[in-house]
């Protein structure tokens, strides 16, 4: 009732503020993509794949197989109806499987929206798992949710109603974990308002489905749900919260020296966005 078609719950990438959510979401998988690099036969891991939206953009856009891990029955179960409705059993695998249990070794791996419910205490475990997993000349994308003022705690409204158990690290603590398991940071990129404005378009897209999910649910709940999506929007465009992406490899060269590839490859593969009006952001 306010996702996008493929029921991204995770920041899209605005190249501006009018974009539609659609188009911001599959902009994100672009960027994601041309992130990682990828190539054709290329085993890529999904950990956190959700209803399977990127990891069937993956597959078809890089002619790569895709093997996506999720705890959600329900997801897994929609995951793979997509992927057959899409043609793609033979390059997309979903399995209910903890990250902590995967074996075997992937060229890619990409992580989105997953990491903010790992805990601060199995980061080490974490990055310990992607050096295991990741071949030697591999590249990871971390996608996740950060704080710029420093290690602290969520709050305690949205732990108890929203995300039980769910954190928002600094950079800080992720960049501790990562040195301490060997790997090499290769890239950056801190997506400072992107998640604002996917807030406010989800709000939008509430309120037009508000009676449904009042009949659905209750109005108690329809009250949370607008205050949750209110004060993320705020946080991110006012306060200390961003999304970041971070480039993973256990080789300092298994990135190119400079960003022009990230160019190169959107263009190869993305598609013509929609025409949108031009105005600055607020704030």
């Amino acid at each position: 009732m306010f996702l996008d078609r493929d029921r991204q719950y995770s920041c899209g990438y605005f190249r501006t503020p009018d974009e539609s959510l659609e188009q911001a979401q599959l902009d994100k998988r672009l960027h994601i993509a041309a992130k990682l690099l990828l190539e054709p036969g290329q085993k890529v891991l999904d950990i956190g794949s959700g209803w399977g939206g990127l990891s069937t953009y993956l597959a078809r856009t890089g002619d790569v197989h895709v093997s996506g891990l999720t705890l959600s029955t329900e997801q897994f179960q929609v995951a793979k109806r997509i992927a057959a409705e899409e043609g793609l059993e033979d390059r997309v695998d979903f399995h209910l499987r903890d990250y902590r249990e995967e074996t075997g070794t992937y060229d890619r791996i990409v992580s989105v929206g997953m990491f903010e419910h790992v805990g601060v205490r199995h980061y080490g475990d974490y990055f310990s798992k992607i050096n295991e997993l990741l071949s030697e000349d591999g590249i990871c994308l971390l996608h996740s949710i950060g704080r710029l003022s420093g290690p602290a705690s969520t709050a305690g409204w949205v732990r108890k109603y929203i995300f039980p158990g769910g954190y928002s690290p600094a950079l800080s603590e992720v960049m501790a974990a990562v040195e301490k398991a060997g790997l090499w940071v290769a890239d950056i990129e801190i997506l400072r308002v992107h998640y604002a404005d996917t807030l406010l378009a989800w709000q939008r897209r509430f309120q037009e489905n508000r009676a449904k999910a009042a009949e659905m649910f209750d109005e108690r709940f329809c009250r949370m749900w607008e205050f949750y999506l209110a004060i993320s929007e705020a946080v991110f465009r006012y306060g200390d919260h961003f999304v970041f992406q971070m480039q993973i490899a256990r080789q300092r060269d298994a990135v190119p020296l400079t960003r022009d590839y990230l160019t190169d490859w959107e263009r190869a593969h993305g598609v013509e966005a929609e025409p949108v009006r031009l105005r600055p952001r607020a704030g």
